[in-house]
């Protein structure tokens, strides 16, 4: 019996390495790089915490122009790859022809959820709603009912962000306005930090004092020329709070680490399904960052007030425009009641909430 007993466990250990020397992921970001502390950088966080749980290499690339997508896929086909993560909408034409040219490889991809490969996990997110939250905020801290929305590329993807602030700052303050601009209509728009501070500083001569920006790699440009003018900006996708700490309000957390980390630890563990997966705040795909950077920002009233839109949004109370219905953004929205103060209680519990996600981000970060 001791005999087979051993013999089992041997075999069993001999298949799991097996299945680990097999397994070889692949990550292709997208223009702006991995480190652009924005979109491909909160992915590349769950990549790093699959990598630093694993141990396992993750092959990977990073895309400077639009040829390289495919071509990349193929290479890392060519190469082993057993799962292939894209990285944002615009890899969409390319992971399709991969994907179905190879139905023996797992792909993968953020930001998208139209298309139709059985080897093909998808991610989408509801931007709108995390972007409520950040709308919410800004009334709240605006001391001229004036605040601004930066974005990149002009695509739905980017309206729908836009939107969903608009709502969220109008349903909080019916008297303030919102300055919309996009910065271009190219791929070029997500990394020109030089146009970000130029369209940041215009705003906020029209009177801007928070500005959110959803534009990559450009928005880094919006972040450091409102603090430079002492206003407050807003981050977005990954925690932007420490780029100008005590000069970002929140960020809109996006939470595209999830999707990478999920994708890699299930594609190795043999659990990859397929199908188009929707994260909102129901399922903490999205939310608004608060941190040691933040914290004399961020009032117990303002935190009162986005925890009940929050959980008003998920109870279905509050229904934030979706621009990807109908590609249209509502020209008015009513006025929400505002809601009661927190507790006493009520804020110690928020505290030591906010205390244990910091401990979590932290954690990500060694």
């Amino acid at each position: 019996m001791l005999k087979i007993l051993i013999g089992a466990t041997t075999a069993a250990l001999m298949a799991t390495t097996a299945m680990a020397a097999d397994f070889k992921p692949a990550v292709i970001f997208d223009m702006g790089g991995k480190f652009d502390k924005s979109f491909n950088e909160g992915v590349w966080n769950g990549v790093k915490k699959f990598i630093d749980e694993t141990g396992t290499e993750v092959m990977e690339f990073e895309v400077t122009n639009e040829a390289q997508r495919e071509q990349a896929m193929r290479r890392m086909v060519r190469r082993g790859a057993t799962v292939v993560l894209g990285v944002g909408f615009a890899q969409a034409d390319a992971i399709n022809a991969v994907a179905g040219d190879n139905p023996d490889v797992d792909f993968a991809i953020i930001d998208v959820s139209w298309l139709d490969q059985p080897n093909l996990r998808q991610y989408a997110f509801k931007e709108h709603e995390g972007s409520y939250l950040v709308g919410v905020a800004a009334a709240m801290a605006s001391e001229s009912n004036t605040v601004g929305f930066v974005g990149g590329m002009d695509i739905p993807l980017i309206r729908k962000f836009a939107c969903g602030y608009v709502q969220g700052v109008k349903e909080t303050n019916p008297d303030a306005t919102v300055i919309e601009v996009m910065t271009g209509t190219t791929p070029a728009a997500w990394n020109d930090p030089t146009k970000g501070a130029e369209l940041a500083q215009s705003q906020m001569d029209r009177g801007a004092d928070v500005i959110y920006h959803a534009a990559g790699g450009t928005g880094l440009g919006v972040i450091r020329a409102v603090a430079d003018k002492g206003k407050l900006a807003i981050g977005v996708d990954s925690n932007q709070n420490g780029i100008a700490p005590g000069s970002v309000l929140t960020s809109m957390l996006k939470r595209v680490d999830v999707a990478a980390y999920d994708t890699l630890k299930s594609a190795m563990e043999g659990k990859f399904e397929s199908g188009v997966n929707v994260l909102g705040l129901a399922e903490d795909g999205v939310d608004w960052a608060l941190d040691d950077n933040n914290k004399d920002l961020v009032n117990a009233e303002m935190i009162a007030e986005v925890k009940a839109a929050r959980a008003a949004i998920i109870a279905g109370d509050i229904v934030v425009h979706n621009y990807d219905n109908d590609g249209e953004c509502p020209a008015e929205f009513e006025k929400r009641a505002i809601s009661a103060s927190l507790s006493a209680d009520d804020i110690t519990s928020e505290i030591k909430a906010l205390s244990a996600r910091l401990d979590e981000l932290e954690s990500m970060l060694k």
